[in-house]
């Protein structure tokens, strides 16, 4: 297989599904689609597309908020039709998707429910290339993407399926970015096949089992992901974020065996299993936290004496069952991507009996570079795991003022973007040729570590650009103490300062619900987070978890001050107001530092 369309007659000549891709409609209700379905839909979707005067190479765009089966479908037939597919998010503004659709010269769009057609239909007036906007959701006076179904063009689709190559574009995928317009990376079928069939061999689901994907299908991770369910012929459940948990939830009706995720979603997980041990009383509150004790000191190899095993027993049978079962009951394995995870969260889980593997990747390496696997030597926490097959990583130390065998990351592979759409000069800065290869960039800071068996596992240690230069001269690189520290339980967000001051200081953002619950262990009366934030046992227990962690640290790297803040940091605000986060829930460190000027300021008046 070299083309991504080549998927869907591999899972009928396979594993043919009754139940392939599934989601709920208008109504909640999960409507289903077989194998055959999905294959047929798609090709009388493809047909019709070139019925309405679309060409191969032309560019389609297509948005939904939550994940649902028409979303692979559309993918499938832009690509039998040899179109370019623009996946777009469905947060950004009017004037981001005017942007992009210029850039691209995008010539009609798919959009599921809620505003999305009106911000779409919006853009037209200084969008002048987008002739058609289809919603996948009847509305009156709109039109419907089921009345260009047609095979009257079925002929022409055969002939351009047989002439496409796994080097053609298939994709140009808009980064989020941290800072400026976002970049197009132009991913080829052969690109994201060649993540897709190297990582099946890690993931846990087998043909016929559930899987859920909810995480936005516009991100090539989830993207990458839901294509290797189709491979392996996993029933995949589409779901958003907002149904997933309590019984009546999504992971309840599906019971996946895996899933994958972002660390922020797993810390939530964990932030509510912690708030519902803190409402506990008596007996039950006291085996709750004795058993989120033992996790304290969880290795993956962890040799117990029969005393310990007992104590391992009960807290399964009292406590960590419950958690599996509030995932459905099934769960083999969570993958987690797209920022670092911590290492006390995928601690807890894989205590729990829920393994945490970690992966790294890029939009621009389609994702995956490296992952851990559930082979016993293929994990380490704290890792983002083993390189994959075919993938060559380098650790470039050239540039910069890197200790103990760190480097920018250089990727050199199968999986590697053809470049960014329209970026020549661009292109000439994130490539480098290196004895006759040409790798890529990545932009991240890391090492290489050997296993107990000599396998090397990449660790992540920073972003080249977000490392800091104080004012003597030293390099403070902000993740990894942002990431140990977030580790605890009252604080949701951190970012360290200091570029060009003489210390390193901090903004935090206190995890609400946590914080209300110390107030009131503490009687302190609660009134609102902004008027909390200024009591002075409040700050005290915030120094406090500073001191705690201080000391990992070398001195120019301490805290030396921080100022709590109370306005949530999201990747998208409804009054319009510029995010903090991108929709990968990445720190737009630009934006906080300008949102948060005067407060830090005053960390650095004295």
């Amino acid at each position: 297989m070299t083309r991504l369309f080549d998927l869907l007659y591999h899972q009928l000549e396979n594993h043919p599904l009754e139940k392939s891709i599934n989601g709920r409609d208008a109504s909640g209700n999960w409507k289903s689609y077989s194998s055959k379905e999905v294959q047929e839909t798609a090709e009388l979707l493809a047909s019709g597309l070139l019925h309405t005067g679309l060409k191969p190479g032309d560019k389609v765009a297509f948005v939904v908020y939550k994940n649902r089966p028409e979303w692979m479908i559309l993918d499938f037939a832009m690509q039998m039709a040899g179109l370019i597919s623009i996946p777009l998010y469905p947060t950004i503004s009017v004037g981001e998707y005017e942007y992009i659709l210029n850039e691209a010269e995008v010539k009609a769009a798919f959009c599921g429910g809620g505003d999305l057609y009106e911000k779409l239909n919006a853009t037209r007036k200084n969008v002048t290339t987008l002739k058609h906007i289809y919603t996948l959701d009847k509305q009156d006076g709109v039109p419907f993407w089921e009345t260009i179904f047609t095979d009257s063009h079925k002929a022409e689709v055969e002939r351009i399926k047989e002439g496409i190559k796994g080097e053609d574009l298939t994709t140009i995928i808009y980064t989020s970015g941290t800072t400026g317009n976002p970049k197009g990376v132009m991913l080829t079928h052969r690109n994201i096949m060649h993540v897709i069939l190297e990582t099946s061999k890690h993931l846990v689901a087998k043909a016929g089992d559930n899987v859920i994907s909810f995480l936005p299908l516009c991100h090539i991770f989830e993207r990458a992901v839901s294509l290797v369910y189709y491979y392996k012929s996993a029933k995949v459940y589409f779901a958003g974020t907002d149904n997933l948990s309590g019984p009546e939830g999504d992971l309840a009706y599906v019971k996946p065996v895996t899933f994958s995720t972002v660390p922020r979603l797993l810390e939530k997980i964990y932030e509510a299993i912690y708030n519902k041990g803190l409402a506990l009383e008596g007996v039950k509150k006291k085996l709750f936290f004795w058993a989120l004790a033992l996790t304290d000191d969880y290795k993956l190899d962890l040799n117990l004496s029969v005393i310990e095993k007992l104590k391992w027993k009960l807290a399964d049978k009292l406590i960590f069952s419950k958690w599996r079962a509030a995932l459905g009951g099934n769960v083999r394995a969570i993958v987690t991507g797209a920022a670092p995870c911590p290492v006390k969260i995928m601690r807890v889980f894989c205590a729990a009996g829920i393994p945490i593997r970690e992966g790294y990747g890029l939009t621009e390496t389609s994702p995956t570079l490296t992952i851990n696997t559930m082979e016993e030597d293929g994990v380490m926490l704290g890792t983002t795991g083993p390189i994959i097959e075919g993938v060559e990583i380098h650790i470039d130390a050239s540039e910069g003022d890197y200790n103990n065998d760190e480097g920018e990351i250089l990727a050199h592979g199968p999986n590697v973007m053809q470049g960014y759409y329209k970026k020549p000069e661009v292109n000439k800065e994130v490539f480098v040729e290196i004895d006759g290869k040409k790798w890529f960039r990545t932009g991240d800071i890391g090492k290489l570590i050997t296993g107990a068996t000599g396998r090397k596992f990449l660790k992540i240690t920073d972003r080249k650009k977000e490392l800091l230069k104080t004012s003597g001269g030293k390099y403070v690189a902000p993740a990894p103490i942002e990431n140990r520290i977030k580790e605890e339980f009252l604080v949701e967000q951190m970012m360290v300062i200091g570029d060009k001051q003489k210390f390193v200081s901090a903004l935090i953002l206190p995890a609400e619900e946590a914080l209300k619950s110390y107030c009131q262990k503490k009687d302190i009366e609660w009134t609102s987070l902004k008027e909390i934030i200024q009591h002075k046992k409040v700050v005290k227990r915030y120094q406090k978890i500073i001191n705690k962690y201080n000391p990992e640290f070398n001195h120019v790297e301490q805290i030396k001050k921080f100022q709590l803040v109370s306005s949530p940091w999201l990747p998208f605000h409804e009054d319009g107001a510029v995010a903090e986060l991108t929709p990968t829930l990445k720190l737009k460190r630009r934006v906080i530092r300008e949102k948060y000027k005067s407060e830090i300021a005053a960390i650095y008046k004295e």
